[in-house]
C-alpha cells in the first residue's frame, strides 16, 4: 500500500504533511543517467529523383570539385551517386557524391557503350575504401614531422578502370559539337543571376 499524507494542525489551520517515503531526496547523483536512444532499425529505401538518370550531366555544388560538370553513371544506395568527369576533359575522377548537393541538367549523354560489368565492380563499397598507412612511432616518425607529406599514388587498377570507363564516354561526347568544352568549363553565378529562374 502506498503511504498517504497525514494531516496536522498548526494553530487554527491544518495542512497535509507528506509521509517520510514521499519526501524529496536529500542527495542527488552528480551526473545524469544516460537515456536510451531510440535507434531506427529499418532504413527507409532511398528513391532517386526522376531527373537523376544514368547519363545525365550534373553540376556539383559541394566538395573538392564544386562547380564542375560531371556525368552520372549510376545511382547507388542511401542517396549516393557514382559520377565521372570524364577525367581527361575536366579532371574529375570516378567518385561518389551526395545526391543532395548536385543540380541535374536536362541534357543526357548516351552511356550504352560503357561496360556495365565495370560499373558494377566500381559501385561496390569496398572499391573506394582508402588504404591506411600505419607508421610506427619511433625515431623515423619523429624526424619526419617537419617534412612535407608525400603525394598519394593512385593504384594502377583504379587508373585502368578510369580509362576503360572514360574511353566509351569520350567517344560519345566528341560526337556532339561543343559538348566537351561545356563539360570542361566550371559553373558559376554572376551578380544579378537568379538560379530559381534558370532552366537547367
Amino acid at each position: 500500500m502506498s503511504a498517504q499524507p497525514t494531516t496536522k494542525k498548526f494553530g487554527s489551520s491544518t495542512r497535509a504533511v507528506p509521509h517520510a517515503s514521499q519526501k524529496a531526496q536529500k542527495w542527488y547523483p552528480t551526473s545524469d543517467e544516460p537515456q536510451k536512444k531510440q535507434v531506427r532499425k529499418a532504413l527507409r529505401p532511398w528513391a532517386p529523383r526522376s531527373t537523376l538518370q544514368p547519363g545525365t550531366i550534373l553540376i556539383l555544388l559541394a566538395g573538392r570539385f564544386r562547380g564542375k560538370r560531371v556525368v552520372l553513371l549510376k545511382a547507388l544506395d542511401q542517396g549516393v551517386l557514382l559520377v565521372t568527369g570524364p577525367f581527361k576533359i575536366n579532371g574529375v575522377p570516378l567518385r561518389r557524391v551526395n545526391a543532395r548537393y548536385v543540380i541535374a541538367t536536362s541534357y543526357k549523354i548516351d552511356i550504352s557503350g560503357v561496360d556495365a560489368k565495370k560499373i558494377e565492380e566500381i559501385s561496390q563499397p569496398k572499391y573506394f575504401v582508402g588504404e591506411k598507412e600505419k607508421e610506427k612511432a619511433g625515431e623515423e616518425a619523429f624526424f619526419k614531422q617537419g617534412e612535407q607529406p608525400t603525394k598519394k599514388e593512385v593504384s594502377k587498377n583504379r587508373v585502368e578502370d578510369q580509362k576503360a570507363v572514360d574511353k566509351a564516354l569520350i567517344a560519345n561526347i566528341k560526337k556532339v559539337e561543343f559538348l566537351a568544352s561545356y563539360l570542361a568549363t566550371s559553373f558559376s553565378l554572376r551578380k544579378g543571376d537568379k538560379p530559381h529562374e534558370m532552366k537547367w
